[in-house]
């Protein structure tokens, strides 16, 4: 058994142990149930949940969230247009955020499916020097999805 300031006090029958921590006004906590015999703390079991859950949240106060922007292009998207675009892209990666970028097709567009296929294919080789393709340009649909990610 282990006292409230850390100091051993030996080996104690399980009531004299749990009698001995209400003494003092403190919870007897078993720490390793395991081991032989099982290792018991006294300590303020309130006021330990307390720090454990402080420590928590300061430690997801520290964490930097990723989020996933999207940018949607559509194979006949003009050149200048393509290019407003990209510079939004390198914007995203710059914050440190992924992009999902999307070229829809519609209607008789699916024919000519090459043309989104080039224009991703450019997007990828102006992106080069900001970002990492994370999911290659694929199909899902009437759609042509691929998503950048941040250079590390």
């Amino acid at each position: 058994m282990i006292g409230p300031e850390g100091e051993q006090l030996g080996i104690l029958a399980t009531p004299d142990a749990f009698r001995k921590a209400q003494d003092m006004g403190y919870d007897l906590v078993e720490v390793a149930p395991t081991s032989q015999p099982p290792v018991c703390r006294i300590m303020d079991y309130g006021k330990y949940k307390y720090e454990l859950s402080k420590k928590e949240h300061q430690s997801r106060r520290h964490q930097k969230s990723t989020q996933v922007k999207e940018i949607k292009l559509r194979p006949r998207t003009d050149k200048h247009d393509l290019e407003i675009k990209i510079r939004q892209i390198k914007g995203f990666l710059a914050e440190g955020n992924k992009t999902k970028v999307t070229v829809t097709f519609r209607g008789r567009e699916m024919a000519n499916q090459e043309m989104g296929r080039a224009m991703m294919n450019t997007v990828i080789e102006q992106l080069a020097d900001s970002g990492t393709v994370e999911y290659a340009p694929r199909m899902e649909g009437r759609s042509l999805i691929m998503i950048v990610a941040p250079k590390s």
